[in-house]
């Protein structure tokens, strides 16, 4: 299998259903620096092959995709990833996560990507992130304040989505190819 270059400026992701974005959004516009450039999403790869590769991938991609049934996700619970020097970024935990996991590692098969190591060395924890924030009293308060007005949300996964931007100033993620679960 011909290898391709890994870059910033593009990933697989699921994107929830627009319906579902303005709670989420309503928290991202508070907290989150990544706002403008990324779409509510949970991220499947990332980094990814550039947009000119994308034709490959969908190639690779759609016969494992079929035999993966659409499945629901609820939003429910917020939690941190803890980046140190007091800082965390804030997600949504989308469950069950299993389908997620499962996704993930038909993905990283079929595309051969070397999951554990270089850029890939992270265990692989579905989220969807909505913020930043700085010191550990700080994301305790904010955490409190989130879950006491959250209302958990379902949205159907149908799909996976191959996204790309260009480098700032134009840095805002397109959809680049949409790939169907269940054979759709």
């Amino acid at each position: 299998m011909k290898t391709c270059p890994f870059v910033y400026t593009s990933a697989i992701v699921i994107i929830p259903p627009e319906d579902v974005w303005p709670p989420i959004q309503a928290i991202r516009l508070r907290y989150d620096e990544k706002v403008r450039r990324w779409m509510p999403h949970i991220t499947m790869i990332y980094p990814f092959w550039p947009c000119e590769e994308f034709a490959r991938a969908v190639d690779l991609l759609r016969p494992a995709c079929q035999g993966v049934p659409p499945f629901e996700l609820t939003l429910a619970r917020f939690d941190t990833f803890d980046h140190g020097r007091g800082k965390y970024t804030m997600w949504l935990d989308p469950q069950p996560a299993e389908p997620l996991k499962v996704l993930h590692y038909l993905c990283v098969q079929q595309l051969g990507i070397p999951w554990g190591r270089g850029p890939f060395r992270m265990h692989f924890r579905p989220h969807l992130s909505v913020g930043q924030v700085r010191g550990q009293a700080e994301r305790d308060r904010v955490l409190t304040e989130l879950a006491e007005r959250w209302q958990p949300l379902t949205f159907p996964v149908r799909e996976i989505a191959l996204i790309w931007r260009r480098e700032p100033p134009d840095d805002v993620f397109r959809v680049g190819e949409r790939i169907s679960l269940g054979g759709r």
